[in-house]
Protein backbone atom coordinates (compact mmCIF):
# COMPACT_ATOMS: atom_id res chain seq x y z
CA UNK A 1 0.00 0.00 0.00
CA UNK A 2 2.92 2.36 0.54
CA UNK A 3 3.55 2.39 -3.17
CA UNK A 4 0.12 3.79 -3.97
CA UNK A 5 0.63 7.26 -2.56
CA UNK A 6 4.00 7.17 -0.83
CA UNK A 7 2.43 6.91 2.63
CA UNK A 8 3.12 4.10 5.07
CA UNK A 9 -0.23 2.58 6.00
CA UNK A 10 -0.50 1.38 9.59
CA UNK A 11 -2.89 -0.89 11.46
CA UNK A 12 -2.85 -0.48 15.26
CA UNK A 13 -3.84 -3.37 17.54
CA UNK A 14 -4.16 -2.77 21.27
CA UNK A 15 -6.45 -3.87 24.07
CA UNK A 16 -6.27 -0.38 25.57
CA UNK A 17 -8.50 2.25 23.89
CA UNK A 18 -6.61 5.25 25.30
CA UNK A 19 -3.25 3.95 24.10
CA UNK A 20 -4.69 2.86 20.75
CA UNK A 21 -6.34 6.21 20.03
CA UNK A 22 -3.36 8.18 21.30
CA UNK A 23 -1.01 6.29 19.02
CA UNK A 24 -3.33 6.90 16.09
CA UNK A 25 -3.28 10.66 16.72
CA UNK A 26 0.51 10.67 17.02
CA UNK A 27 1.03 8.81 13.76
CA UNK A 28 -1.52 10.82 11.81
CA UNK A 29 0.42 13.94 12.81
CA UNK A 30 3.58 12.48 11.30
CA UNK A 31 4.28 13.15 7.63
CA UNK A 32 4.22 10.05 5.49
CA UNK A 33 2.04 7.89 7.74
CA UNK A 34 -1.63 7.01 7.64
CA UNK A 35 -3.62 4.85 10.06
CA UNK A 36 -5.93 2.56 8.08
CA UNK A 37 -7.51 0.63 10.96
CA UNK A 38 -7.75 -0.05 14.69
CA UNK A 39 -8.10 -3.48 16.32
CA UNK A 40 -8.89 -4.31 19.94
CA UNK A 41 -7.87 -7.99 19.97
CA UNK A 42 -5.87 -10.57 18.05
CA UNK A 43 -8.79 -11.95 16.08
CA UNK A 44 -9.76 -8.51 14.84
CA UNK A 45 -6.12 -7.66 14.09
CA UNK A 46 -5.76 -10.76 11.92
CA UNK A 47 -9.03 -10.10 10.09
CA UNK A 48 -8.19 -6.44 9.40
CA UNK A 49 -4.63 -7.26 8.37
CA UNK A 50 -5.94 -9.65 5.72
CA UNK A 51 -8.63 -7.23 4.59
CA UNK A 52 -6.74 -3.92 4.64
CA UNK A 53 -3.22 -5.21 3.84
CA UNK A 54 -1.42 -2.46 5.78
CA UNK A 55 2.30 -1.93 5.41
CA UNK A 56 2.84 -2.15 9.17
CA UNK A 57 0.93 -3.66 12.06
CA UNK A 58 1.71 -2.16 15.47
CA UNK A 59 0.82 -5.00 17.82
CA UNK A 60 0.29 -4.24 21.52
CA UNK A 61 -1.48 -7.15 23.13
CA UNK A 62 1.00 -8.10 25.82
CA UNK A 63 1.90 -11.49 24.30
CA UNK A 64 0.38 -13.03 27.41
CA UNK A 65 -1.58 -15.83 25.74
CA UNK A 66 -1.05 -18.53 23.18
CA UNK A 67 -3.80 -16.95 21.10
CA UNK A 68 -1.63 -13.88 20.60
CA UNK A 69 1.21 -16.05 19.34
CA UNK A 70 -1.11 -17.81 16.91
CA UNK A 71 -2.26 -14.39 15.70
CA UNK A 72 1.34 -13.38 15.02
CA UNK A 73 1.92 -16.58 13.06
CA UNK A 74 -1.21 -15.94 11.01
CA UNK A 75 -0.27 -12.35 10.24
CA UNK A 76 3.29 -13.32 9.35
CA UNK A 77 1.95 -15.62 6.64
CA UNK A 78 1.22 -12.44 4.67
CA UNK A 79 4.66 -11.13 3.65
CA UNK A 80 3.33 -7.68 2.76
CA UNK A 81 2.41 -6.94 6.39
CA UNK A 82 5.36 -6.14 8.65
CA UNK A 83 4.60 -6.58 12.35
CA UNK A 84 6.21 -4.47 15.07
CA UNK A 85 5.59 -5.52 18.65
CA UNK A 86 5.12 -2.79 21.25
CA UNK A 87 6.13 -4.17 24.64
CA UNK A 88 6.37 -2.68 28.12
CA UNK A 89 9.48 -4.76 28.82
CA UNK A 90 11.01 -6.26 25.64
CA UNK A 91 13.23 -8.82 27.37
CA UNK A 92 15.57 -11.28 25.68
CA UNK A 93 13.20 -14.24 25.79
CA UNK A 94 10.36 -12.23 24.24
CA UNK A 95 12.61 -10.92 21.47
CA UNK A 96 13.83 -14.40 20.56
CA UNK A 97 10.33 -15.84 20.52
CA UNK A 98 8.57 -13.18 18.48
CA UNK A 99 11.34 -12.85 15.89
CA UNK A 100 10.88 -16.54 15.19
CA UNK A 101 7.13 -15.95 14.87
CA UNK A 102 7.73 -13.49 12.04
CA UNK A 103 7.77 -10.17 13.91
CA UNK A 104 10.03 -7.61 12.22
CA UNK A 105 10.61 -5.33 15.18
CA UNK A 106 10.35 -5.13 18.97
CA UNK A 107 10.25 -1.74 20.64
CA UNK A 108 9.47 -0.45 24.10
CA UNK A 109 6.13 1.28 24.57
CA UNK A 110 8.04 4.00 26.43
CA UNK A 111 10.10 4.90 23.36
CA UNK A 112 9.92 8.51 22.13
CA UNK A 113 7.93 9.10 18.96
CA UNK A 114 11.06 9.81 16.83
CA UNK A 115 12.45 6.38 17.80
CA UNK A 116 9.18 4.67 16.87
CA UNK A 117 9.20 6.49 13.52
CA UNK A 118 12.80 5.37 12.85
CA UNK A 119 11.80 1.85 13.80
CA UNK A 120 8.92 1.83 11.33
CA UNK A 121 10.99 3.30 8.51
CA UNK A 122 13.79 0.78 9.14
CA UNK A 123 11.33 -2.09 8.99
CA UNK A 124 9.85 -0.69 5.78
CA UNK A 125 13.39 -0.61 4.35
CA UNK A 126 13.71 -4.35 4.96
CA UNK A 127 15.62 -4.27 8.24
CA UNK A 128 14.76 -5.62 11.67
CA UNK A 129 14.49 -3.50 14.81
CA UNK A 130 15.42 -4.63 18.32
CA UNK A 131 15.22 -2.20 21.23
CA UNK A 132 16.56 1.09 19.91
CA UNK A 133 18.59 -0.19 16.97
CA UNK A 134 18.05 -1.55 13.50
CA UNK A 135 19.78 -4.72 12.33
CA UNK A 136 20.21 -5.97 8.80
CA UNK A 137 19.02 -9.55 9.22
CA UNK A 138 17.10 -11.81 11.55
CA UNK A 139 20.21 -13.92 12.08
CA UNK A 140 22.06 -10.84 13.29
CA UNK A 141 19.14 -9.99 15.59
CA UNK A 142 19.10 -13.49 17.05
CA UNK A 143 22.86 -13.49 17.57
CA UNK A 144 22.54 -10.30 19.60
CA UNK A 145 20.14 -12.05 21.95
CA UNK A 146 21.78 -15.45 22.38
CA UNK A 147 24.84 -16.35 24.47
CA UNK A 148 28.17 -16.07 22.73
CA UNK A 149 29.29 -19.39 21.27
CA UNK A 150 32.73 -18.78 22.81
CA UNK A 151 31.18 -19.08 26.27
CA UNK A 152 29.72 -22.49 25.50
CA UNK A 153 32.24 -25.26 24.76
CA UNK A 154 31.24 -27.54 21.91
CA UNK A 155 30.55 -30.89 23.52
CA UNK A 156 28.77 -32.61 20.60
CA UNK A 157 29.08 -32.37 16.87
CA UNK A 158 25.68 -34.01 16.19
CA UNK A 159 27.18 -36.04 13.35
CA UNK A 160 27.94 -32.91 11.32
CA UNK A 161 30.74 -33.30 8.78
CA UNK A 162 33.52 -30.70 8.37
CA UNK A 163 31.93 -29.49 5.12
CA UNK A 164 28.54 -29.19 6.81
CA UNK A 165 30.15 -27.15 9.60
CA UNK A 166 31.37 -24.71 6.96
CA UNK A 167 27.85 -24.42 5.55
CA UNK A 168 26.38 -23.91 9.03
CA UNK A 169 28.92 -21.15 9.65
CA UNK A 170 27.80 -19.46 6.45
CA UNK A 171 24.15 -19.61 7.50
CA UNK A 172 24.92 -18.22 10.97
CA UNK A 173 26.89 -15.39 9.34
CA UNK A 174 23.83 -14.50 7.28
CA UNK A 175 25.16 -15.56 3.88
CA UNK A 176 22.88 -16.65 1.06
CA UNK A 177 23.18 -20.09 -0.54
CA UNK A 178 24.82 -18.48 -3.56
CA UNK A 179 27.50 -16.75 -1.48
CA UNK A 180 28.14 -19.92 0.56
CA UNK A 181 28.49 -21.92 -2.66
CA UNK A 182 30.97 -19.42 -4.12
CA UNK A 183 33.03 -19.30 -0.93
CA UNK A 184 33.23 -23.12 -0.69
CA UNK A 185 33.61 -23.73 -4.45
CA UNK A 186 30.38 -25.72 -4.56
CA UNK A 187 27.29 -25.52 -6.73
CA UNK A 188 24.29 -23.75 -5.26
CA UNK A 189 22.30 -26.97 -5.67
CA UNK A 190 24.86 -28.84 -3.57
CA UNK A 191 24.50 -26.27 -0.79
CA UNK A 192 20.72 -26.66 -0.90
CA UNK A 193 21.07 -30.44 -0.71
CA UNK A 194 23.49 -30.20 2.24
CA UNK A 195 21.12 -27.84 4.05
CA UNK A 196 18.22 -30.24 3.61
CA UNK A 197 20.41 -32.99 5.09
CA UNK A 198 21.32 -30.73 8.02
CA UNK A 199 17.68 -29.88 8.69
CA UNK A 200 16.85 -33.59 8.91
CA UNK A 201 19.93 -34.43 10.97
CA UNK A 202 19.34 -31.71 13.57
CA UNK A 203 15.54 -31.79 13.56
CA UNK A 204 15.14 -28.14 12.54
CA UNK A 205 12.68 -26.76 10.03
CA UNK A 206 14.70 -24.09 8.24
CA UNK A 207 17.67 -21.71 8.11
CA UNK A 208 16.46 -19.65 11.07
CA UNK A 209 16.14 -22.64 13.38
CA UNK A 210 19.47 -23.98 12.10
CA UNK A 211 21.20 -20.67 12.93
CA UNK A 212 19.62 -20.55 16.36
CA UNK A 213 20.48 -24.20 17.06
CA UNK A 214 24.10 -23.68 16.01
CA UNK A 215 24.41 -20.51 18.09
CA UNK A 216 22.86 -22.06 21.20
CA UNK A 217 25.08 -25.14 21.00
CA UNK A 218 28.30 -23.28 20.19
CA UNK A 219 28.77 -25.22 16.95
CA UNK A 220 30.46 -22.37 15.09
CA UNK A 221 32.14 -19.07 15.74
CA UNK A 222 30.49 -16.70 13.24
CA UNK A 223 32.70 -14.16 11.50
Amino acid sequence: MAGNNGRIHVLIASEHPVFRDGLRQVLEAEAGFGVVGLASDGTQALRLARKLKPDILLFDLGMSSGADRETLKGISSSPSVRTILLSAVPDKELVLEVLQLGVRGVISKQSPVPVLVRCMRSVMAGQYWVGRDSVNSIVEALRRHTPSPKSQPKTRNFGITPREFEIVAGVVSGRTNKVIAEKLSLSEQTVKHQLTSLFDKLGVSGRLELALFATNHGLVNPE
